[in-house]
């Protein structure tokens, strides 16, 4: 056997000896905190809902009035969701936080009121402080026609807390009670109430925020399965259960607060006697633990649902501290995390701004992350200690019949600034380390004319306190405590859907068929439209620099564009920008429609309007007052072509921008400045090229 002897210098040794020194560590993290933590906002989801209005429920005031100092409070009333009883009559049930059970005939809507829960509990009914105080839920047995039985959840303080115990351990300074009661209706198809009642559970809180959220039956259980007539509760984390004497309450089995409990109403096993511990309850019979405890680690565990199809999975909508809005997967023992994490990040109590990594050890605590979420993006000079105005609030998995275009689709809301949204239960998949999430699609709402609403101009406020409800079949309604009115979804509609086949122009590749604003700078060869030399500014408002508009046809109303484009500026220059211009009046009066590779500053990336004035922008994917600007996604990045198609209808003012044969638009916009006008393509002071151009529309009058 031959051996070789390397043989080494000392400035060979040295040499190497640096260069392994140089190389960073593999273990090598920032553990600095997160200013953005989901940068990827909830995308144009392309379509949107049908509204009809039903119902508006009668005017309330919380309880005791003169204790109400929240302005948050002070809404026409407190109406927190809409569903149907379970005995075919086809009713609905409305509970208002502030006192009353409202019954809708199922044909009329006509309203009564079935039961006054607040002056039930009188005096100690309290309704004055705290967004959820109050009747906070009702839920039906799922054999209310037989056995008349139904359950609420409300809160109490004043003279109870001396003269009623939690029936579980209740957090230090305890000031408000959640208190969980059965009701046995004697008819239960009468419309008012008359039958007994009995308390179940009482739990104590010390923080006027975050108590029993929801109370609700899994609807896929049958009898004899061991879920069916099992309740579950959502119970909070008492508001403060992060800091102070209950910190870590969410984390400590030993207490309910934080957790969602599961208990059942027929059984007696319970300290109290009261209700049952099902044995299949992960914590039942240990030592130690609270043994209602179905799952833990929440905040704000706001509402619940299962999917009655599908994987028939328990989801929760979870209200973040922070900066995290997110949707959960529900089984038994799951643990969110907080308040060690919020979402899928470090929640650290010393900082009260900012989230952070996740440790390179995480696994071994065995959170569960969101499925999907988004976060507060706050504006700049927000304090990072008051709300934001962000909250989420969990609707269901959509497996109506009335509806195809929701069908598989996780509804949920914004419950303050009323957007609506969803994603696709099919993508919503647990990932252990938390990077992996559905996307969340924003949709946009239509009064039955077809005509483009806001959830705020329909709730007649900024604040629309959004939440979604649904009948016996699971289709949808929506109700705001706003203006206490319900809207019923009645259908959907394609975003800018409006007819544009009227008259076509295409082939349009000849000098003659466009008038440039410097025609130096434009070639038509190679059926290629081509700028060529970069525009300079103009005298005048802002607006692009160079473009050609198209001569060839008439000039259209809603019009449809579609063309390939490509962006000739170097990709390392990060301002490279082409336009397609539509609505087109005069060089000071147009749209335009900005294809850029940033999407960070005010002027790229977005649709805009040219009114005899600095270009303004209108697109809905822009939030340039937040503390880290962003819009749509780059439109375009490279040096190929793209395909892009520009959709304008006139009459509802809806603006569409689709690349690369997307369903979705990138960008989406509703303005009516412009009616009619033509199209055009150009950029500000960069170069590129159109081909392949296709416009169809209507004539304009």
């Amino acid at each position: 056997m031959t051996r070789f002897r390397l043989r080494w210098s000392v400035p060979t040794i040295l040499a190497l000896a640096a260069t392994l020194l140089a190389v960073p560590p593999a273990t090598a993290r920032d553990d600095g905190p997160i200013k953005d933590p989901i940068p990827d906002d909830p995308a144009p989801a392309g379509m949107g809902v049908v509204l009809e209005e039903v119902a508006q429920l009668p005017k309330s005031e919380p309880t005791p009035p003169e204790m109400v100092v929240d302005p948050r409070l002070k809404r026409h009333n407190r109406i927190n969701y809409v569903g149907e009883i379970p005995d075919g009559s086809k009713r609905l049930f409305v509970p208002d936080l502030n006192g009353k059970l409202y019954f809708l005939d199922g044909k009329t809507k006509e309203q009564k009121v079935y039961l006054n829960v607040g002056e039930t509990f009188k005096p100690d009914f309290f309704s004055a402080m705290g967004l959820g105080q109050g009747f906070g839920f009702t839920t039906f047995h799922p054999e209310f026609k037989k056995n008349g039985k139904f359950y609420t959840v409300h809160v109490e303080a004043g003279e109870a807390l001396k003269t009623k115990t939690p029936d579980l351990t209740p957090q230090p300074k305890t000031a408000y009670h959640g208190v969980i009661n059965e009701w046995t209706a004697s008819d239960p198809s009468s419309d008012t109430f008359q039958g007994t009642r009995r308390e179940l559970l009482r739990v104590g809180f010390s923080g006027r925020i975050h108590g029993i959220q929801q109370i609700d039956f899994n609807p896929n259980a049958r009898p004899g399965d061991a879920d069916y007539g099992k309740l579950y509760a959502a119970v909070g984390d008492g508001g403060n259960g992060n800091v102070g004497d209950n910190g870590g309450d969410p984390q400590n089995l030993g207490v309910p607060q934080g957790k969602i409990l599961r208990i059942d109403p027929a059984g007696n096993n319970s300290a109290n006697g009261k209700y049952g511990i099902p044995a299949d309850n992960p914590y039942a019979g240990q030592a130690g633990k609270v043994g209602e405890i179905y799952a833990h680690g929440m905040r704000d565990p706001h509402r619940f649902s299962w999917d009655t199809q599908g994987s028939k999975r328990m989801f929760l909508a979870h209200i973040g501290e922070h900066a995290i809005e997110s949707i959960h997967q529900i089984s038994s023992g799951s643990n969110l995390g907080w308040s060690e994490r919020e979402g899928a990040f470090t929640f650290k109590k010393e900082d009260r701004c900012f989230l952070y990594p996740l440790p390179a050890d995480d696994a071994k605590n065995g959170y569960e992350y969101p499925l999907a979420a988004y976060d507060h993006d706050p504006p700049v000079g927000h304090s990072c200690t008051s709300d934001s105005g962000h909250a989420i609030s969990g609707g269901y998995v959509y497996r109506g019949g009335k509806l195809p275009a929701l069908r598989g689709k996780y509804l949920f809301t914004d419950i303050v600034d009323g957007r609506l949204m969803y994603t696709e239960e099919r993508d919503m998949r647990r990932d252990p380390t938390g990077q992996k999430r559905a996307q969340i699609y924003q949709m946009s709402a239509y009064d039955t004319t077809g005509k483009p609403v806001t959830m705020r101009q329909l709730a007649g406020d900024n604040r629309v306190d959004l939440r979604f409800g649904m009948d016996a079949k699971g289709e949808p309604f929506l109700l705001s405590k706003a203006n206490g009115k319900i809207w019923r979804i009645v259908g959907t509609r394609n975003f800018a859907d409006c007819k544009t086949q009227q008259v076509q122009v295409g082939n349009a590749t000849n000098p003659g068929d466009w008038a440039p604003v410097t025609p130096s700078k434009w070639q038509f060869r190679n059926r290629e439209v081509i700028l060529a030399e970069a525009g300079e500014q103009r005298p005048g408002p802002r607006r692009p620099f160079e473009y050609a508009v198209l001569k060839k046809g008439p000039v259209f109303g809603s019009t449809t564009i579609k063309a390939q484009v490509r962006l000739d500026t170097p990709v390392d220059v990060s301002n490279r920008d082409v336009i397609i211009v539509f609505g087109y009046k005069s060089d000071t009066e147009f749209y335009y429609a900005h294809l850029s590779s940033d999407n960070t500053i005010y002027p790229h990336n977005g649709i805009f309007a040219v009114n005899n004035a600095d270009r303004l922008r209108i697109d809905g994917q822009w939030n340039g007052d937040r503390q880290v600007p962003k819009g749509a996604p780059p439109a375009i990045t490279d040096a190929n072509w793209h395909d892009v198609q520009v959709k304008h209808c006139a009459d509802t003012g809806e603006i569409g921008v689709y690349v690369d044969g997307g369903r979705k638009p990138i960008m989406t916009a509703v303005d009516t400045t412009f009616g009619s006008g033509r199209v055009g393509f150009g950029s500000f002071d960069n170069i590129g090229r159109l081909r392949g151009l296709n416009v169809t529309g209507t004539r304009a009058p």
